[in-house]
């Protein structure tokens, strides 16, 4: 019964330690972040486990917080920041608030869907992965409304990734990722990377670590009202791939995990 698990995950505190938490990292968000909410809310509430929702706020100037205080959920938790410090910054609270077993991230813009989620969690719970990458590139994945500047940005920088950094994902950028509680907590407190480029250092991270990494296909719709400005983002993405190296050359990783 759908409705009813949803009125209960809204209505009543979870008291055990919850098998997932979900990540969503929010900038001026205004206008889809309550949909959305919905929309994850309604369908992971009916898959039978315990779970908890961060709403990450990244210093938002519309109403993006006092909507979601207005919908007062028990098992929802806002994390509010002062002032804006990158969708990086965002994502690295929202992972080292989460209390769950498995902590997924993924967009505000539900561009991948939720009902993607269980694909992620069966690879890190039954296959012993670590970390589990929602991918548009991999075989059986499908994209749609995807603008031709992004389907241009994409391609190169996923060149450059490929053999710049040998990381074991054809798709580093796709918002919808999962790790174990242990993945979870180590690479985002060695996290550098607080703007877009985040989750390449996380996964260039997780290689040299050693951690176990599972890229599965994903359906993925390009959102109306995307914040993204591919030019802008791809000089971005160029110089946090220099800032990565000179870490990782001057040891500010460290050794293995």
């Amino acid at each position: 019964m759908p409705y009813t698990n949803y009125e209960t995950w809204k209505t009543t505190p979870i008291t055990n330690k919850p098998l997932l938490s979900i990540v969503i990292p929010a900038y001026n968000e205004a206008q889809r972040i309550v949909p959305t909410i919905g929309a994850i809310a309604s369908h992971v509430s009916d898959l039978g486990f315990d779970w908890e929702l961060i709403i990450a706020d990244d210093g938002s100037k519309d109403e993006t917080v006092p909507l979601v205080q207005e919908m007062n959920f028990a098992n929802l938790n806002l994390l509010i920041a002062e002032k804006n410090g990158g969708k990086g910054s965002a994502v690295q609270r929202g992972m080292l608030a989460s209390k769950g077993d498995y902590v997924l991230f993924c967009d505000a813009d539900n561009s991948t869907p939720i009902e993607e989620v269980t694909n992620l969690l069966d690879r890190l719970q039954n296959q012993g992965y670590d970390v589990a990458v929602g991918s548009r590139a991999a075989e059986g994945a499908s994209e749609s409304n995807k603008r031709f500047m992004r389907h241009l940005m994409s391609a190169v920088l996923r060149g450059i990734v490929k053999y710049g950094f040998r990381i074991p994902v054809k798709d580093t950028q796709c918002g919808f990722k999962m790790y174990t509680e242990k993945a979870a907590k180590h690479l985002h407190e060695k996290q550098t990377i607080m703007g877009f480029s985040f989750d390449l250092e996380i996964l260039y991270l997780a290689r040299k670590y050693g951690y176990r990494i599972a890229e599965v296909p994903v359906n993925w719709i390009d959102a109306p009202g995307s914040k993204v400005d591919p030019a802008k983002e791809a000089r971005r993405f160029l110089r946090d791939l220099v800032k990565i190296k000179r870490n990782d050359w001057q040891g500010r990783y460290g050794g293995a995990a």
